[in-house]
């Protein structure tokens, strides 16, 4: 999922810039699933739900669980009777599902409101987007040398290969892992830039280090609260998301998710699901789900199974698997914590060298790896609905700020961004994985008809990315209930794709 503030002048750097599964065990008699469960109400599961609806028409039963908020890391705050994103906040151009989605439900692009940014090193900034393109692109050459340009010829060759994910998927094409997916995009080089590091890439490439430092750090401190020793295409996908050609949904993101529910005609069941198990049901499989509302418990049989929330022990999703022979292996690893505090106050603005206030002309401030530096990023905040004239709180003003720190922020560090300030609201996000250089992928097939969605994000962690995950097992779990494997991790796909045109 992407957390960045929009960093702009990043422009010019940027932007002149699913495991088993040899058969579907479908019902002899080719009829089509009668009931579909989907555990998970983010834009994941959300999105799972509507493309299931496309690929399995409208016999099929949809029920969605969800034991929190529809949306997932997609909410809001209110602030002074105005909501604010808390969670996922932005959303690239290039995410055709996303755009998709947006169109479908009829919702509007938020209006985008200008505001500049730039890198703090906890004494001073080091960098500093002003008014001026060329004045930004003179600074970056003066400061960094070439390094922009091959980091911008490099994220372009790595986007340009992930784009081929939606002729794929047009064409109906499925993968049964993550690690297919990826070497069906971009070959070996996609699969190992999940296991080597971002620093190590980029100087390969001739990035300099002072430019990982002080430009590649903060992006990745901002998108995911850690540091250049992720990997390589979680970098890559970051960085993507760190261009000027970002929007967000008029009303907040999360709409997408309750709006996809309503377009799949999914029935939501607001619950925890506690135990999923198999049972034989003739030469196919279903999958007996055991959930707990909040005044009663039920037990409802399926068909296909869709997971559609982390597995991690770390995070707690409450699931427990029972009756598989054999055992279903743990998904390793574990969740970042990245706390999003949503401030209304006055900035200290002479914290960051700027005593007079009016003076301060930054709407969002970035920060190095530096020690002693409490927070990723604070940056001035739009609310999710933009009326005509709208302009944005000047830092003389009280404004509302979001804040991402690793850790929950004390009275002296609030005292220290904030001259005084009328609220707080915090959220503890186990926001996106935390990432190693080593782990393997998590498996996207865990059983017959039992499908891992949440696998993606240990690739890359983005709203689009979801989306990519949920369409792929929609098409996965089609082709394997109807047995047309002739479709699923097929090689040389591209080749492929030329010759059906």
């Amino acid at each position: 999922m992407h957390w960045c503030l929009p960093f702009r002048f990043l422009l010019t750097l940027l932007s002149s810039i699913l495991a088993l599964g040899d058969s579907g065990f479908a019902q002899l008699d080719g009829a089509p699933p009668s009931k579909i469960a989907i555990v998970g109400a983010g834009i994941g599961g959300t999105a799972t739900a509507h493309f299931l609806r496309q690929h399995f028409g409208p016999e099929v039963h949809i029920d969605v669980f969800e034991k929190g908020t529809v949306g997932g890391r997609l909410a809001t705050v209110t602030v002074n009777h105005q909501d604010y994103e808390s969670g996922g906040s932005i959303i690239h151009s290039l995410n055709l599902h996303m755009q998709d989605f947006v169109k479908q439900l009829g919702l509007k692009y938020r209006k985008n409101v200008a505001g500049k940014t730039a890198v703090f090193n906890g004494e001073e900034f080091i960098l500093e987007e002003t008014d001026w393109y060329l004045l930004d692109l003179f600074r970056l050459w003066w400061r960094y040398g070439i390094s922009f340009i091959r980091l911008q010829m490099w994220v372009e060759e790595i986007m340009e290969k992930f784009m081929r994910i939606y002729k794929y998927q047009g064409h109906g094409y499925a993968f049964s892992s993550v690690e297919e997916l990826l070497h069906s995009l971009g070959g070996s080089g996609f699969l190992n830039m999940t296991h080597r590091s971002l620093s190590e890439s980029l100087l390969e490439l001739g990035v300099s280090q002072r430019f990982i430092d002080e430009v590649i750090a903060p992006v990745m401190r901002v998108n995911y609260g850690q540091n250049i020793s992720i990997p390589a295409f979680v970098g890559a996908v970051s960085l993507a998301g760190a261009q000027a050609n970002l929007w967000a949904v008029e009303g907040g993101n999360k709409l997408v998710c309750s709006g996809l529910l309503k377009l799949a005609k999914a029935n939501l069941i607001q619950a925890q699901v506690t135990t999923i198990s198999p049972h034989a049901a003739g030469e196919s499989t279903q999958y007996q789900l055991n959930y707990a509302t909040l005044t009663e418990k039920g037990s409802e049989f399926y068909d296909i199974v869709v997971v559609a929330t982390p597995l991690q022990s770390s995070v707690g999703s409450g699931i427990s698997f029972q009756g598989f022979e054999p055992q279903l292996p743990d998904i390793a690893g574990s969740y970042h914590h990245t706390v999003a505090s949503i401030v209304h106050g006055y900035l200290n603005c002479s914290y960051f060298g700027f005593p007079d206030p009016k003076l301060f002309p930054f709407a969002s401030v970035l920060t190095t790896d530096s020690p002693g530096l409490f927070f990723n990023s604070a940056a001035s905040i739009c609310p999710v609905n933009i009326s005509t004239g709208f302009r944005r709180k000047q830092p003389q003003e009280a404004g509302v700020y979001k804040v991402f720190s690793p850790q929950p922020l004390d009275k002296p560090a609030l005292k220290t961004l904030f001259r005084s300030y009328y609220s707080v609201q915090v959220t503890d996000w186990q926001a996106y994985p935390h990432y190693g250089s080593t782990q393997d992928l998590p498996p996207v097939v865990l059983h017959d008809s039992l499908y891992y969605l949440n696998g993606i994000e240990w690739a890359g962690s983005a709203m689009e990315m979801s989306s990519v995950a949920a369409k792929n097992i929609a098409l996965l779990a089609y082709h394997r209930w109807s047995r047309q494997l002739e479709m699923v991790d097929q090689k040389d796909l591209m080749h492929k794709i030329k010759t059906e045109l």
